[in-house]
């Protein structure tokens, strides 16, 4: 036995001389071959890429029943089959616990890579590449067998799944040839004294976990590509509901009863992206991160994690047993299947967004509820927070649940991504069946009617999206708007600075009827006052401005005469205008002001608020100073 360890040593140092002759130097230059007249271990100790072989010798022969190095120093001939250092990183990223070579430190640990070591090892015969033929039995010094395979280069198959190439062949030297190879060769026989740290990709972990068969039947029965995927490099975390839960899930019912793409989307609500420990989701606190399912627009659906009490996800599963390290990630078992969430299940699984969920159900109002499930549309949601709601006075007296609605944008899922400085429509109306706007502004961060930020982006449902927002959104006035839009800053400066004798801003936010509204306003951008020679002074900005505002009437776009001239009802200054609909020169609507001026343009159109409409101008309406 002793020749045999001793012998074992000396071929493991054979490999380690063989790889360092067939490094590269700091350089990039490839080390040459060893001379012939170097032995085994001489040639791995040449070879910087066969450092860690060297080093698996070494530590090897640190317990007294190995002497590895003397024995593949001897006279052979030997045939080696020599790992890299890189294979040798891949194994101990495989042993769950062991960092490097140094933690083989019991004679327990070392004579193990002894084993592993001498499995490398053909006794007897120098074995060129030529030698090797397609299904060859190779004997090893440590006992147990290597199959080769010549199958579009050479192969050494050893007792795991995964078979090593041999990458430079026909290193030869004093006392044998050396073969490198780009994995370490493990037998049954180390594979089982290692089962308890040897880590597995995560789909073979759940293959050997008798709590998890439903899981595996699922993973089968969905998509025969998912085992596949779970095998892949990764890093996943998977939340792996156990046979219990899946039972739960089913019901009564089997898998084949579940539209396939239905569960294979549930199984990929499962895997996360990335290795999320328990000490990471609870350092976190709670929050959401991505599966691989896929939600509204494409996008991968969004998961909330709350580690309050324990570690849930999406209101639904907890944790049962954390931290199940595989090879290539980390997998959880949970005690439900988690479910493919939709916009309103989002809300109610957040605990800031309570508040939100407990207005939108008030006294058993399921308007929203329901409408907010429906898996036949997809909806925007912009979703304050408590504290939002704890801020919020509704200063005007406004019915909640048109302010609800005014969070709420139907028939698109508008991600962070694809938001502008813009306008959008909202599920509130004016008088009924005018929606409302809502102006979007990116220009710092995501900014809702001027009053409100998105806190959180992107919380991806099947039917949407919500984005989490600081402050609830109160129902806009013309005011709202004009403060809101940095396009109408001068506009703001002339209605407030440059008119103090006038209130306007209190004249243009009544609603309700509770002054001359509705209004419709013609609001010039801040080109259209750059044009102008100077602003007025006071006395003539007044009459100006009131020119721009019709009272008591909200008049849109489509209450225009169209491919006509509409004559307007008089303006708070008292002179109408003209608008002439097609416009001409790229512009929606051409107006003649009361002054006669023509040319003028509107370039949007039907920017609604609840006390009225705003229409966007490119020029400075001028009223008739003649009269």
């Amino acid at each position: 036995m002793k020749a045999l360890i001793n012998f074992s040593k000396l071929t493991l140092l054979i490999f380690a001389l063989i790889f360092t002759s067939c490094s590269e130097d700091d350089n990039g230059i490839t080390d040459p071959p060893p001379e012939e007249s170097s032995n085994i271990v001489e040639a791995a100790q040449a070879t910087a890429d066969l450092s860690s072989l060297v080093s698996a010798l070494q530590k090897a022969d640190e317990s007294a029943n190995n002497d590895l190095i003397s024995a593949l120093s001897g006279d052979g001939p030997f045939t080696v089959f020599a790992p890299t250092n890189a294979a040798f990183a891949d194994l101990l990223a495989q042993l769950d616990g062991f960092d490097s070579l140094d933690d083989f430190n019991s004679e327990q640990l070392q004579d193990l890579l002894a084993t592993i070591l001498t499995y490398h090892v053909i006794s007897g015969t120098a074995a060129m590449s030529t030698d090797l033929s397609d299904g060859q039995t190779l004997t090893t010094l440590q006992g147990s067998n290597l199959t080769v395979s010549t199958d579009g280069g050479v192969f050494i198959g050893d007792d795991t799944d995964a078979d090593a190439q041999v990458t430079t062949p026909n290193v030869e030297t004093s006392n044998g040839v050396v073969h490198i190879i780009n994995k370490v060769l493990l037998p049954q026989t180390v594979l089982d004294e290692l089962a308890g740290i040897l880590l597995v990709p995560i789909t073979d972990l759940a293959l050997g976990n008798e709590n998890l068969e439903n899981l595996v039947a699922a993973l089968v029965a969905a998509d025969g590509d998912l085992p596949t995927v779970l095998r892949g490099a990764g890093p996943f975390t998977v939340l792996a509901p156990s046979d219990a839960a899946f039972e739960a899930f089913l019901d009564g019912a089997a898998l084949g009863d579940i539209p396939v793409d239905v569960l294979t989307n549930v199984l990929l609500n499962h895997v996360l992206e990335g290795e999320l420990y328990q000490a990471d989701l609870e350092g976190l606190g709670s929050g959401y991160s991505n599966t691989l399912a896929t939600g509204a627009g494409d996008q991968q659906m969004s998961i909330f994690f709350d580690t309050s009490d324990g570690v849930s996800f999406n209101g639904v599963s907890s944790v049962e047993a954390a931290d199940v390290k595989a090879l290539n990630g980390v997998v959880h078992i949970v005690d439900a299947v988690i479910g493919l969430p939709d916009i309103v299940d989002h809300a109610a699984a957040n605990p800031n967004l309570t508040s939100l969920v407990a207005a939108l159900t008030d006294g058993g109002n399921t308007t929203f509820t329901d409408l907010l499930s429906d898996t036949g549309e997809v909806f925007t949601v912009f979703a304050p927070v408590n504290s939002g709601f704890d801020a919020f006075m509704n200063p005007n007296g406004n019915d909640i649940n048109d302010i609800l609605s005014n969070h709420v944008v139907v028939g698109a899922a508008a991600f962070s991504s694809g938001l502008s400085n813009s306008y959008v429509n909202t599920a509130a109306a004016f008088d009924t069946d005018e929606p409302l706007s809502l102006y979007i502004n990116t220009d710092d961060g995501v900014t809702l009617n001027g009053m409100s930020q998105v806190a959180i982006a992107d919380i991806v449902a099947t039917n949407g999206v919500i984005h989490a927002v600081d402050m609830v959104i109160d129902l806009p006035t013309v005011v709202t708007f004009a403060t809101a839009d940095p396009n109408f800053s001068t506009l703001v400066t002339a209605l407030t600075e440059l008119t103090p004798s006038t209130d306007f801003v209190s004249v243009l936010s009544a609603q309700d009827g509770n002054g001359s509204d509705p209004f419709t306003v013609f609001a010039p951008t801040n080109a259209a006052f750059d044009a102008l020679a100077a602003i007025p002074a006071e006395a003539d900005l007044i009459p100006i401005l009131q020119h721009h505002v019709i009272a008591g009437a909200n008049i849109r776009s489509g209450d225009l005469t169209p491919n006509g001239d509409t004559v307007t009802p008089a303006t708070l200054e008292g002179d109408t205008f003209t608008i002439t609909l097609p416009g001409t020169e790229g512009n929606i609507a051409d107006v003649t002001d009361g002054a006669g001026n023509m040319g003028i343009g509107i370039d949007a159109v039907d920017v609604q608020a609840i006390n009225g409409v705003i229409h966007v101008l490119d020029a400075v309406l001028i009223p008739d100073t003649m009269n």
